[in-house]
C-alpha cells in the first residue's frame, strides 16, 4: 500500500531490517549530515544506535525521512510546517491553525506595530 504523503517516484526501499547512514543518505540523494540535523528537528525520528555509536535506521525511519523530504524539498514547507504537518498526521486531527499569518509577522514596519503593542503594554502597567 503506498503512502499519499510520498510521491510514486520516490526509490525502492531495500528489504532490509537495519540501514547505516550512508545507506540512507543515498537512498535520499541528501547528505549524511542533512539527516543528522533532521534528527534534532524531528522528534519521531530517533534511530537506534550500534554499540559503536552508529546510526542504524528501521524501515520506519526511512519511510519518515522519505515523507520528511518530500514535505521540505517538493511541498516547501519549513522545518516547522513539516513537523506540524506530520504530528497532524500521526493524530489524524485538523491542521492547527496560526495564530498570525506569515504576512502578518513580515510586514513592512514591524517596528510600528512593535511600538504600538508596547505602547499599549505601558498604559495597562501605569
Amino acid at each position: 500500500m503506498t503512502d499519499p504523503a510520498v510521491p510514486s517516484d520516490t526509490p525502492e526501499i531495500p528489504d532490509k531490517l537495519y540501514f547505516r547512514i550512508g545507506e540512507v543518505a543515498g537512498l535520499l540523494a541528501v547528505e549524511p549530515y542533512v539527516l543528522r540535523y533532521w534528527e534534532t528537528e524531528f522528534p519521531s525520528l530517533a534511530p537506534k544506535k550500534s554499540g559503536t555509536g552508529h546510526r542504524l535506521y528501521r524501515r520506519k525511519d526511512v519511510e519518515l525521512l522519505l515523507k520528511i523530504k518530500h514535505l521540505l524539498y517538493e511541498k516547501r514547507y519549513t522545518i516547522e510546517g513539516a513537523r506540524q504537518s506530520l504530528l497532524n498526521d500521526s493524530k489524524g486531527g485538523k491542521p492547527k491553525v496560526p495564530t498570525h499569518t506569515q504576512r502578518e509577522l513580515f510586514t513592512p514596519d514591524p517596528l510600528l506595530r512593535i511600538r504600538t503593542e508596547l505602547a499599549s503594554i505601558l498604559q495597562i502597567l501605569k
